[in-house]
């Protein structure tokens, strides 16, 4: 059995199992002889695509963006070849192709960027190896061609964005002997088909190996693990990014920008055709009609709205899916390498991925009805937590406060009325055309965009006679920032610039070649090091910099900023909510915001990270607990309410915090004490009565809630040294949700 864990033999086995299959004769090794051969032409295509194709120069790109209201100038006075409804992957993906064809292209979308499902994705760019298995063993020709279209986007877009896209080792944690070579030749098929130029081999671990590249795995039973490799990126930064290179290419489009109702014109058979879209500026509240020849419904799950404009009496064809991950401290995870679970309780398979130097785990799925604001539940933050539980070394305590955010994401699942569950759904795409013109596209997925575009302006051109000048030449296009972006970039931010390294690196890995532009923008730190780049929040790489870059970028709004631009809300939704006075005031600053506008968008942004984020849930978990404390324990924290509220006056607010630590010596910042403030302040009404404050108490030692060390070292004066060593006490940058 020694010899299992030996990484030779284990490719040794790998390669005679392989062998084996091959040889067998049967459709199945030529299969995969078939699929190799394909996967090789791919990967070798992509260099010479990328360097054959004219729009990688960059003389074709705007040097400049131009502004939102030029832009809606354009959309309120231009007819269009075609308009795109939709502002997520897909959307921006078919308006990147449909300009990349040379024709004149607008595109608009109801809130930001990427505001739906786009950026609330578990951040993989996959080939979807559970579809080989299924295209292998059951000769499934369309599982296949699934598998096929996304190793070949994988590819592309780790290609065409380096700068926002990278490959991840995912483990899977092997626990009985016999699942090794069932793994192994699966994954190995897999490396088959993604073609070996690209991403790196998988390979089997021994138990000392998993243990140590995955230290916080569960010992007991552990056999060994096998590691493969998918893509991770950014992803709201990606759908942006995606959007922005079609906008450098000419297309004209805007967000905040809402679909009223579909135009309609008479053909010359007396028919009526959908002809544009009457669309209303919902900062403005100015309407206007757009005309196309071609509209294409890009709405991802709410595409059967606009299909219902379109003909009231359509048939719904998408089955919304819910989708939640939560995050917690990046001590859960290694910072390279993520984890799979392909068996949980009840079938589902689970993530656990480093994310932005955090860690990301989900996702849950389930039925669901349309939202604008989904919002995670407890029962799947506590499913979440339970199946973490299941892999993890008994020595980590898997705590409800560690949960920094938690987000829900609507995936726009082709239907199949003969199957019930949403697992069984197929997550291929379809491109409808109404009898009115409506094209439609629905279903897919994020890894997939750039092939669905293409799939539905193939069927528009066609539908529509289109006058484009060429194919689709979205195939090795350069995103925005990846012309001159290189691994090694962000040196020259320290160097040049005088940047601290980790904010270096993020702007580098953001922005791309664009991230001298945002350092251009950075204030002084009044610091010997680092000279350049005020951050937002002292724990995180983000600076005031990127805020006035952002509205530059069509940033209109707090959540535009803290949600998709920087991604403090899906991070950190307490650092999110302690950044958003500074946010605003840029802002503010900016776009001429009054008291008033300023007030009312942090009002939102704190609606939308108490809603959308996880607030409200961490709330009702918290008060819907009980006050378990001891006779002792509860003598104790009253007697410390008592001391803090001096003037017996029924509350503590920041005054009171103020006081105590001048009469006790001790040195804490305004920004502190409002942090203090902040953990323990469940209604957020800026005062904690004594039920409020008992009850926080009674979270933190149960780990339902997080709290800080700073917290728990200047407030819970209960053992002699000043600490309460029975609290469950989180990073600095934790405080969970």
């Amino acid at each position: 059995m020694a010899s299992w864990g030996s990484k030779m033999s284990s490719h040794r086995f790998g390669k005679y199992l392989l062998r084996g299959l091959i040889m067998s004769g049967g459709a199945a090794g030529l299969g995969i002889w078939w699929l190799k051969r394909e996967a090789d032409s791919i990967v070798d295509a992509l260099p010479r695509v990328m360097a054959e194709n004219p729009l990688n120069s960059i003389e074709h790109r705007l040097k400049h963006l131009p502004t939102r209201e030029e832009l809606l100038q354009k959309l309120k006075t231009e007819e269009f070849d075609v308009l795109v409804v939709g502002g997520g992957c897909t959307g921006c993906g078919v308006a990147l192709d449909a300009v990349s064809r040379g024709l004149k292209t607008a595109l608009v979308e109801r809130e930001d960027y990427s505001s739906g499902t786009s950026s609330r994705s578990t951040k993989l760019i996959h080939g979807g190896v559970r579809y080989l298995q299924k295209a292998i063993l059951g000769f499934d020709r369309e599982q296949y061609k699934i598998v096929q279209e996304a190793l070949h986007e994988r590819a592309n877009l780790l290609a065409i964005a380096p700068h926002l896209s990278f490959p991840l080792p995912i483990m899977l944690p092997i626990y009985k002997w016999w699942q090794v070579p069932y793994f192994y030749a699966g994954i190995k098929l897999y490396d088959i088909v993604s073609g070996s130029k690209l991403l790196k081999s998988s390979y089997y671990l021994s138990k000392k190996k998993a243990l140590e590249l995955f230290p916080v795995l569960k010992k007991d039973a552990l056999v060994g693990a096998l590691v493969y490799y998918d893509g991770s990126h950014n992803d709201s930064r990606m759908n942006l990014t995606i959007a922005l290179t079609a906008i450098r290419l000419g297309a004209v489009a805007s967000n905040y920008v809402t679909v009223e109702g579909v135009l309609k014109a008479m053909a010359e058979d007396g028919k009526e055709y959908v002809s544009g879209a009457k669309v209303k500026d919902e900062l403005t509240g100015e309407t206007w009609e757009v005309k196309a020849k071609c509209v294409i419904n890009a709405t991802g799950p709410f595409c059967d709205s606009l299909r219902k404009m379109d003909d009231p009496t359509a048939k719904s064809i998408v089955q919304p899916s819910m989708g939640i991950h939560v995050v917690l401290p990046n001590y859960y995870s290694p910072e390279q390498m993520g984890l799979l679970d392909p068996s949980t309780t009840d079938g589902r398979v689970i993530f656990f991925l480093p994310w932005q130097r955090h860690t990301i785990a989900g996702t849950t799925d389930s039925p669901c009805s349309l939202t604008y604001h989904p919002a995670p539940t407890e029962n799947d933050i506590q499913f979440i937590l339970n199946e973490i539980r299941n892999y993890l070394n008994a020595d980590i305590e898997v705590r409800r406060g560690d949960v920094l955010s938690a987000w829900s994401g609507i995936r726009p699942l082709v239907f199949n009325p003969a199957k019930s569950d949403t697992q069984s759904i197929a997550r291929n795409h379809i491109v409808h055309v109404s009898d009115s013109g409506l094209v439609t596209i629905a279903g897919g997925k994020w890894t997939t965009y750039r092939k669905m575009a293409k799939d539905t302006m193939d069927v528009a051109v066609k539908a529509f006679a289109l006058n484009s000048k060429n194919d689709s030449l979205t195939d090795g296009l350069l995103l925005d920032g990846a012309h001159s972006w290189s691994p090694t970039m962000f040196i020259r931010l320290v160097q040049d610039i005088g940047m601290e390294t980790d904010v270096a690196i993020h702007l580098a890995n953001t922005y791309g070649d664009q991230a001298f532009q945002v350092a251009k923008l950075s204030k002084f730190t009044g610091k010997r090091w680092p000279i350049m780049g005020r951050k937002i929040h002292e724990d995180f790489p983000y600076i005031e910099g990127e805020v006035q870059y952002a509205i530059r970028e069509y940033a209109r709004t707090v959540t535009d900023i803290i949600a998709r631009r920087l991604r403090f809300a899906f991070l950190n939704v307490q650092a999110a909510e302690e950044a958003l006075p500074l946010v605003a005031d840029i802002m503010a600053e900016e776009l001429k915001w009054d008291e008033k506008e300023k007030s009312k968008q942090i009002a939102e942004a704190r609606q939308f990270l108490r809603l959308d984020m996880g607030g409200a849930v961490n709330k009702a978990s918290v008060e819907n607990m009980a006050i378990n404390l001891t006779r002792d324990q509860m003598s104790k924290y009253i007697a410390r309410f008592q001391q803090l509220d001096s003037d017996r006056k029924g509350f503590i607010t920041i005054n009171d915090f103020r006081d105590i630590m001048k009469k006790e010596g001790k040195k804490v910042s305004e920004k502190d004490l409002h942090m203090i403030l902040s953990e323990i302040d469940l209604h957020k009404n800026g005062r904690v009565e004594l039920p409020e404050f008992l009850l926080m108490m009674a979270a933190f030692k149960t780990g339902t809630a997080g709290i800080s060390g700073m917290t728990r070292s200047l407030l819970l004066d209960a053992e002699p040294d000043g600490l309460d060593r029975s609290l469950k006490a989180v990073e600095r940058s934790g405080g969970g949700v």
